[in-house]
């Protein structure tokens, strides 16, 4: 028999036994409605009701290349076991610590939680950039951290170029009010634990924005979204200008990076003078030889 003959014989017995809707609300019989007929042109045609709906992809993913961070000698979620990835797995550990107590809120003053973590230097070229995305990625291989790298050294940023990926808008387009809510500048990546937030467009009053209470809002909701979110600053060099000194006001916790056989003495003392009243200042000694018994990995 042909689908046609199907269909009509089909009408023919809807005509004779009409169905009958009830509506569950009122207990009533509710008004007869027709029969649909078949398509006849489409056979496999969906439901009517029933759309298909391709799977929605984030609103900013980028794609970093891990086997090239690898070959860089960096810290790779996916990557063998190196000595800069022991390295910092110790220099991690105190962080989580500190971050997580007396609970996952992190310590300290509420208006500075802990989980809020800034990495700077005293100078440029001590290595703060690598130290923070190095540390972000060993934490981002935790079970039960989420990580969040956010490049707050506006004049000079250097994530962007170190990951291999583009920047477009980011932190400052929100403090500048081009831009309301953080999810339109937050950026996820193929490493599923770790996200990032680029610098943005540059500005003549950095520092002023930095220490407006738009970003302490910012920062503060940074801090709070998720409970297992840890956050890193990679912020300008202490003593290269003031707006490390006014994003470290914001700071649960600061690592400062010394570069070994190059930052003297006097300059750290006078970079940490900068961070008096400060809580949970750590320093990184950075880019130290190893013994040629080690296995060499270079500099770090």
């Amino acid at each position: 028999m042909s689908i046609i003959e199907n269909a009509a014989r089909r009408l023919e017995q809807v005509k004779q036994s009409p169905s009958v809707r009830t509506d569950a609300r009122a207990g009533e019989p509710a008004k007869q409605t027709p029969a649909r007929l078949p398509n006849l042109a489409n056979a496999n045609a969906q439901p009517a009701g029933q759309t298909s709906v391709a799977p929605t992809p984030p609103k900013h993913h980028v794609e970093i290349d891990l086997e090239r961070l690898q070959q860089m000698g960096m810290v790779v979620s996916n990557g063998e076991r190196s000595a800069v990835a022991e390295e910092f797995r110790v220099i991690k550990r105190p962080l989580l610590r500190t971050a997580a107590a007396p609970s996952r809120g992190g310590a300290g003053n509420p208006r500075n939680p802990a989980n809020l973590i800034m990495v700077t230097s005293s100078l440029p070229g001590e290595g703060k950039t690598f130290c923070a995305i190095n540390l972000a990625m060993s934490i981002a291989t935790e079970k039960d951290y989420t990580v969040l790298l956010v490049d707050a050294d506006v004049a000079r940023p250097s994530i962007p170029k170190a990951l291999g990926i583009s920047a477009e808008i980011g932190m400052m387009d929100i403090l500048c009010g081009d831009r309301k809510d953080i999810a339109d500048v937050l950026v996820h990546t193929n490493v599923p634990s770790l996200s990032l937030i680029t610098a943005g467009k540059g500005h003549r009053y950095t520092t002023e924005l930095l220490a407006s209470q738009d970003m302490a809002t910012m920062v503060a909701e940074l801090a709070r979204r998720y409970p297992d979110r840890i956050v890193i600053f990679d912020s300008p060099p202490l003593l290269a200008t003031t707006e490390a000194q006014v994003l470290a006001m914001h700071m649960g916790q600061i690592v400062v990076v010394v570069e070994a056989e190059r930052t003297t003495q006097s300059q750290l003392q006078e970079a940490l003078r900068h961070l008096d009243g400060c809580p949970n200042v750590s320093l990184l000694y950075n880019k130290a030889r190893r013994f040629s018994t080690e296995t060499a990995y270079g500099y770090y």
